[in-house]
This record gives C-alpha cells, sequence and structure tokens, in this order.
C-alpha cells in the first residue's frame, strides 16, 4: 500500500463515522424510546400498595412488622407433657420463617433446622418431595414450634 492509498483509506473511515455520529445525535427519536419515556410514571404510597398486593404481596408498616416479630420471638415455650414421676418438661422451639420467592424446599429444610425445628433439613427436603409438595411453596411469614410433626409444619409452609 502507498501512503496516499492509506491517507485516502483513513479519510473515508473518518468521513463515514462523522456521518454515523451525526445521524445517531441529531437525528429523529424511535418511538419505542418515546413510549418508554411515556410508561414511567411516579406512583403514590396508596397506589403501590395496591399494585403490590395485586401481585401477591404483603404490605405491612414498620410498626405491624415489629408488632408481629416480638409476638413470635425465637424464645423456647414450655410444651406440656403427661405427669408421671419421671416426666420432664420439654422444651420446644418457635420461631418465624420467612419465605421469599425464589427459596426452594431444601432452603426452607436448612432454615428450620438452624432454627432447631427439624433435626435435618435434608430430610425434611425428602419428606416434602415423597409428598410432592415441594412445587407449592409460596412466599410469605410462617409460624412454626419444634413440637409440631413434620405434616403439620409441610401443612403450615406449603399451601
Amino acid at each position: 500500500m502507498t501512503p496516499n492509498t492509506l491517507r485516502s483509506f483513513a479519510g473515508g473511515l473518518l468521513v463515514a463515522a462523522t456521518a454515523m455520529s451525526a445521524v445517531y445525535f441529531f437525528g429523529p427519536q424511535s418511538e419505542a424510546s418515546n413510549s418508554k419515556k411515556e410508561e414511567t410514571k411516579v406512583l403514590s404510597e396508596s397506589e403501590m400498595k395496591a399494585e403490590l398486593e395485586e401481585n401477591g404481596f404483603v404490605v405491612q408498616t414498620q410498626a405491624e412488622w415489629d408488632q408481629k416479630l416480638a409476638s413470635t420471638q425465637k424464645a423456647p415455650v414450655q410444651t406440656q407433657t403427661p405427669k408421671t414421676e419421671t416426666a420432664q418438661k420439654a422444651t420446644a422451639y418457635r420461631t418465624i420463617v420467612n419465605v421469599s420467592s425464589g427459596m426452594t424446599a431444601v432452603d426452607v429444610g436448612t432454615q428450620l433446622q438452624r432454627a432447631k425445628i427439624v433435626p435435618s433439613g435434608f430430610k425434611f427436603y425428602k419428606e416434602v418431595e415423597r409428598r410432592g409438595v415441594e412445587n407449592k411453596l409460596r412466599p410469605g411469614t410462617y409460624v412454626v414450634q419444634s413440637d409440631m410433626t413434620t405434616e403439620e409444619i409441610i401443612a403450615v409452609i406449603f399451601k
């Protein structure tokens, strides 16, 4: 290639880039970008709550959440056992299981195991799988206790 050919090629690239930039910056706006600007609107607080509740979310104020949390603290609850000479009071643990969107039965089993509700999260998952309700897990907040049977826990969380 000769220097003149190389200069001509570079000049052509420069002219093409300039023309493309001018069309990009000063050309007409597409209708798709205009409609996106019109779709975004500012919602009021009540409209946001209504929209979330329509989509299956539970909306609570901070005070409502604090009250609910205080009433279901993870404090041990004494359960009554039959009164015999050798019977001792058993300690039952109560906890709040918060199931969020995207969680699986394995995640729930792990949470329950950490809260001392079930001895093994994996065995809990296998029981859920055996019953065929692993796809019935819905987001929400559930209260469970360690003195509940596996059937009761599954009935509460998997609706």
